[in-house]
């Protein structure tokens, strides 16, 4: 349990932070993606960073069950599956980004989902917790 809100309260501002960017700054967002989708080897790079994540959240924080400490295992399989993706096709991983970019509703789609989850995990980690044996 103690792994689970440390993850939580680590995680949880981070993609609450990311989130309210989203919404306030989208075109910055916009931007962004779009240069990072021109650059292979910020594809790459970024693959090298999710995938150890990933993996270090998964073998430390495997928890499969109905409440919220599955969101953790669940954006740890994420990072690793979609950093290895990124350095074994990041051209592939490109393409799907520049596809993505383009349609309309794409950023307030992924602000709700960055907002909501990082609200969940934030208030599961700062919530006054009771005491676990």
């Amino acid at each position: 349990m103690l792994t689970s809100v440390y993850l939580a309260r680590l995680i949880g501002p981070v993609m609450l932070t990311v989130g309210i960017g989203l919404l306030v700054r989208p075109a910055a967002y916009r931007a962004a993606a779009d240069e990072l989708a021109k650059s292979s080897a910020l594809i790459v790079l970024s693959g090298l960073l999710m995938m150890p994540a990933g993996l270090a959240i998964l073998l430390s924080h495997r928890v499969i069950g109905g409440d919220w400490r599955m969101l953790i295992t669940l954006i740890g399989l994420a990072l690793f599956v979609v950093g290895a993706w990124r350095i074994v096709a990041p051209d592939w991983a490109a393409g799907v980004a520049r596809h993505l970019i383009v349609r309309e509703g794409t950023l307030k789609i992924a602000a709700a989902i960055w907002l909501i989850l990082g609200a969940i995990l934030t208030i599961a980690g700062y919530w006054p917790q009771s005491p676990t044996p």
